[in-house]
C-alpha cells in the first residue's frame, strides 16, 4: 500500500497540486482531480489506485500542454489533437484531455469557425471558397464551416463581389508599369492564389483591367 503524506501547491505548475506519496512526489493534479478523487493525506492506496492517480495526472499533464497551444492561438479539436499526437503524447491521454477542455467550454469549434472566418474575411478579404479550405485543413466540419461562413458574412454584411475587386484594385497599383498582358496574367494569378472563384476572378479582372485601359 502507498499513503498519501502530502498535498502541497506545485512549485513548478501554477495552479495544480504536487501529491507526494510515502514522502516522495506521486504525480500533480488539479484541484478538481483531486476533490473528484476524494483524495486526502494519510489515504492509502493500492496499486490499482496508484495506476489510476498516476494516469490522472497524466491527462492532467497533456490537459495542461494543450491548454497553452490554445492559449497560443484558437484551434479547432482535430487540429490540437494531430499537433499533441505529433509531440508524442498517447492517443487515449490526448483523447480525454480534449474531450475535458470540450465539457469546461475551452473547446469549441463552432466558435473557433466563427471567429476564424471573422478575423480573416474582415482583416484579409478571405473568400468563402479559401475559408472554407483553410477551415477544412484545420479540422473543422463541413457543416459547421458552413454554418460559421454564413452566419458571418450575414452579420458583417460581407459583400464577395467587393472583397474581390477592393483586392484586385490594390494589386493593380502594383502593376502599373507592367505591359497589360503581364499585367493581366499577374492579377489573375494572385487573385487565384488568394482562393476567390475562377469566374470572378475573369470577370474582374477583365472589368477593371478594361477599366484601367488596357482592353
Amino acid at each position: 500500500m502507498t499513503t498519501i503524506t502530502a498535498i502541497i501547491p506545485s512549485a513548478r505548475r501554477p495552479g495544480r497540486f504536487d501529491v507526494v506519496a510515502d514522502g516522495a512526489d506521486l504525480t500533480t493534479l488539479s484541484i478538481e482531480a483531486i476533490e473528484r478523487l476524494r483524495l486526502t493525506v494519510g489515504a492509502e492506496l493500492d496499486d490499482r489506485g496508484t495506476d489510476a492517480l498516476l494516469r490522472e495526472g497524466e491527462i492532467v499533464r497533456v490537459y495542461d500542454r494543450a491548454l497553452a497551444m490554445l492559449a497560443a492561438r484558437g484551434r479547432a479539436g482535430a487540429e490540437l489533437r494531430r499537433l499533441l499526437l505529433g509531440k508524442k503524447e498517447q492517443a487515449a491521454l490526448v483523447d480525454a484531455a480534449i474531450e475535458r477542455l470540450r465539457s469546461a467550454g475551452l473547446l469549441d469549434d463552432a466558435e473557433f469557425a466563427r471567429q476564424f472566418a471573422r478575423s480573416k474575411a474582415l482583416g484579409a478579404g478571405m473568400p468563402r471558397r479559401r475559408l472554407r479550405q483553410e477551415l477544412g485543413r484545420r479540422g473543422v466540419a463541413a457543416e459547421l464551416t458552413d454554418d460559421a461562413i454564413d452566419e458571418v458574412f450575414a452579420d458583417e454584411q460581407i459583400d464577395e463581389d467587393a472583397l474581390i475587386e477592393a483586392a484586385a484594385q490594390k494589386k493593380l497599383r502594383t502593376l502599373a508599369t507592367l505591359d497589360p498582358a503581364t499585367r493581366r496574367r499577374r492579377l489573375y494569378a494572385y487573385l487565384a492564389r488568394r482562393g476567390y472563384d475562377a469566374d470572378d476572378i475573369a470577370r474582374v479582372v477583365r472589368e477593371l483591367v478594361g477599366h484601367d485601359g488596357v482592353d
